[in-house]
């Protein structure tokens, strides 16, 4: 018989709160880097993972570059290290719309105050494509960089980078995961390596409106995990 349960959950203590938090450990000292939605995207960190966190201002506190709807209340960071520097990617939108686009900010320590916005990767929807550029993830391949992005429209999209990660390569986005019922969003696509395979997790399911009303059995919020030989597609969901 399987049993579910859920762990209590572990000790925080400082500025814990975070919405669509990205967690990175420095490489230089080991000190803790957390990044969040909402307005230049907040910075915190920490010595330990658990705390204490301290808050210590926007990576981009006059918004993006991207002349958007939205460039100044930031979605959805995802931080790597690419050589030297550390890339902070993010979305500039606005709630429900397919107008958007995944911008990317550079620093070498991940502070505020050093960051350096470059706008647009190329990566930008409308209601002409079919997809919506926001969510962005990238993973290393054996130094090829790849980055999945995506919500509703069409779901979980992915495009090869250029060598530097700052702009999409000379290739077009294809489309990774899909809910063919389209009736709920899968969105918030990670990519991650282990022992022999490629996993991909994705936020599916209805996701907001709960102060008013539930969603069928089966259609709550929820985390799927698929996993591929490679990183770039024939992703698999799997029961845990």
């Amino acid at each position: 018989m399987l049993v579910q349960s859920y762990a209590n959950p572990g000790a925080c203590s400082g500025a814990c709160w975070s919405h669509d938090p990205a967690v990175i450990q420095r490489t230089s000292d080991g000190v803790y880097f957390r990044f969040s939605t909402g307005g230049g995207i907040e910075i915190t960190k920490a010595t330990s993972i658990s705390g204490p966190w301290t808050i210590l201002g926007k990576a981009l506190p006059s918004g993006s570059k991207i002349n958007l709807a939205g460039k100044t209340d930031l979605w959805a960071p995802d931080v790597k290290k690419v050589g030297n520097l550390y890339h902070m990617y993010y979305s500039v939108s606005q709630f429900g719309s397919q107008n958007s686009a995944i911008g990317v900010a550079t620093s070498p320590t991940m502070e505020a105050g050093s960051w350096t916005d470059y706008g647009s990767v190329g990566v930008a929807s409308s209601s002409s494509k079919p997809y919506n550029a926001i969510d962005a993830n990238l993973i290393d391949v054996s130094g090829t960089y790849y980055l999945t992005f995506g919500s509703f429209w069409h779901d979980i999209y992915q495009v090869k980078m250029a060598a530097n990660a700052l702009t999409k390569g000379d290739n077009a986005a294809y489309n990774i995961a899909y809910n063919s019922t389209g009736t709920s969003a899968q969105e918030g696509g990670y990519i991650f390596y282990n022992g022999g395979y490629y996993y991909l997790l994705i936020s599916s399911g209805i996701c907001c409106g709960y102060d008013t009303s539930f969603p069928a059995a089966g259609a709550e919020y929820q985390i799927v995990m698929c996993r591929s030989i490679t990183a770039t597609g024939g992703f698999v969901s799997f029961a845990l």
